[in-house]
C-alpha cells in the first residue's frame, strides 16, 4: 500500500527548521491559506489568526509550539474538531535544568555571594538529604526527578489524581498539598496552568512551608499570588524565591520583588528559542511521521483538562 504524503501547513511564518522538520517526517510544507492535513502552528500569542488558518486548512490535527496552551483553550480552540498536540515533554531538559539551578543558587546564597564587596558571613543550605516538593508530574518533572537523585532528596509529587511517579517517596494529590509542603527545602513548580492551578500557591500555602524553604516556579507566573509571595519573603515566612515566569509578565521596572536577595528573577529563559528550536523540530518530525503513519501523537492535549 502506498503511502500518502500528508500536506502540513506551517504558520504564520515557515521557519527553516520547521520546514525541515516537516520533510524531515516525510510530510509537504504548504502556506496555512490552503487545504492542508495538519497545522504547524508557531506563534503562541495569535489565536485570532490560528482560528483563520484552522478555517482555511480544515486541518485533522494541529500542533502548538508551548507546552502551557491555556490560551488555547480560554479562547474556545479546543472545541474545534482536530486533534491537537503541544510540546509538552519536549523541552523537559533544560526547563529541569534550570529549575535545579534556580534551587542551588537560592540555597547557596548566591544573590548575595554575587554582588559581595567584602568577605560576608558563612551561609548556605545544602540539598543533601532534603525532603522538596514538585507541583505537577509532566515531563519536567521526570527530569527533575532525575537530575535530583543524586542530592538523595526526598521527593513528593503533587498532582491532579495521586497515581504513583517514578522516583518520588510519594504521590499525593492538591488536596494534601498543604501538609506536605511543610517539610520541604525546596517547592518546585512544574505544572500546568488550569483554573483549578491558578493561585495554587498563595498566602496559606506560603504560611505553610518552612522558614528557610525556597519557592521555584518554571511553570507559569499566575500559578502564584505574588502580593502573597511579596508580604511573605518581606516577613521572613519562606527562606526565598527563584521565578523564571512572574505574574505580572514581563515583571514591570520598580516592582516589589526586583532587587531583593531571597528573590532571584530570570526572564522566563528556562529554554531560550535556540534551546526549544531542535526540540520542537524533534516534536514535529515524531508527529508528522505518526500522523501520516495513523499512529497515536506524541503531547495529545487533554481537551477536558485543558493541557
Amino acid at each position: 500500500m502506498r503511502r500518502v504524503t500528508p500536506r502540513i501547513a506551517v504558520g504564520p511564518l515557515q521557519p527553516a527548521y520547521a520546514v525541515a522538520a516537516v520533510e524531515a517526517g516525510g510530510g509537504q510544507v504548504v502556506n496555512p491559506d490552503g487545504k492542508a492535513d495538519g497545522l504547524i502552528w508557531l506563534a503562541p500569542r495569535q489565536v485570532d489568526a490560528l482560528h483563520d488558518a484552522l478555517e482555511a486548512t480544515g486541518a485533522r490535527w494541529v500542533q502548538l509550539p508551548l507546552a502551557g496552551v491555556e490560551r488555547f483553550h480560554e479562547a474556545g480552540l479546543f472545541s474545534a474538531g482536530p486533534q491537537w498536540t503541544s510540546a509538552k515533554g519536549s523541552y523537559a531538559e533544560p526547563v529541569a535544568e534550570h529549575a535545579v539551578m534556580l534551587a542551588l543558587a537560592g540555597l547557596r546564597v548566591l544573590p548575595t555571594r554575587i554582588t559581595a564587596t567584602s568577605w560576608g558571613k558563612p551561609d548556605g543550605i545544602s540539598l543533601y538529604d532534603r525532603d522538596v516538593v514538585i507541583l505537577g508530574a509532566g515531563g519536567i518533572t521526570a527530569e527533575l526527578l532525575r537530575l535530583l537523585a543524586p542530592w538523595r532528596v526526598r521527593a513528593t509529587v503533587v498532582r491532579r489524581r495521586p497515581d504513583p511517579v517514578e522516583g518520588a517517596a510519594a504521590t499525593v494529590g492538591l488536596e494534601r498539598l498543604d501538609e506536605v509542603l511543610a517539610p520541604a527545602q525546596v517547592v518546585f513548580l512544574a505544572l500546568a496552568l488550569t483554573p483549578q492551578t491558578r493561585g495554587v500557591i498563595a498566602a496559606p500555602q506560603l504560611a505553610a512551608m518552612r522558614p528557610d524553604a525556597w519557592l521555584v516556579n518554571v511553570a507559569r507566573g499566575p500559578h502564584v499570588d505574588t502580593d502573597a509571595l511579596v508580604a511573605a519573603l518581606d516577613s521572613g515566612a519562606i527562606g526565598g524565591a527563584a521565578l523564571d515566569v512572574t505574574d505580572p509578565e514581563p515583571l514591570p521596572d520598580g516592582h516589589p520583588l526586583w532587587g531583593r536577595a531571597n528573590c532571584i528573577i530570570t526572564p522566563h529563559t528556562a529554554d531560550t528559542q535556540a534551546m526549544v528550536e531542535p526540540l520542537l523540530a524533534r516534536r514535529i518530525s515524531t508527529n508528522v511521521r505518526r500522523f501520516a503513519a495513523g499512529e497515536q501523537l506524541e503531547g495529545l492535549v487533554d481537551i477536558e483538562a485543558g493541557y
